[in-house]
């Protein structure tokens, strides 16, 4: 019974420094976008976001190519304003996309949820919702 006691006090202290290392934000990553706000993407439509080691991010907005210079410090993370590519898509895509790079201009913070995704807030209302991309 002891020892049972031993190994799950052992268990918690490692878990709990875990859970103590504060996630970060990794440049260079590229991150797939799931949601945006209140609503998924369309079907097959691929966004993403990479933060260059330059302070510029850049990706897919589903239709065109976009990029932005961006601010990171802890948890704050702000976009610059976002230029892109000008190529005609079908209109739900460019909405999308007019949807996404406006979403991205309201960030103002990041975190990362229980689930492991990486969460970009707004000041009001719901997050883009991004995992990262496996290379």
């Amino acid at each position: 019974m002891k020892r049972n006691a031993l190994l799950l006090a052992a268990l918690a202290a490692t878990l709990g420094g875990c859970a103590s290392d504060r996630p970060h934000l990794e440049t260079g990553t590229t991150y797939q976008v799931e949601w945006i706000g209140e609503r998924p993407l369309i079907d097959n439509s691929h966004l993403t976001i990479t933060l260059g080691d330059d302070d510029r991010a850049y990706g897919n907005a589903g239709c065109n190519h976009w990029f932005a210079s961006y601010s990171l410090e802890n948890d704050k993370l702000t976009f610059g304003p976002a230029g892109s590519t000008r190529k005609m898509c079908a209109p739900a895509l460019m909405e999308q996309e007019q949807r996404f790079l406006d979403a991205l201009g309201k960030v103002q913070r990041w975190d990362i949820s229980p689930i492991d995704q990486l969460r970009l807030w707004p000041a009001e209302g719901k997050p883009i919702r991004l995992w990262p991309v496996e290379g």
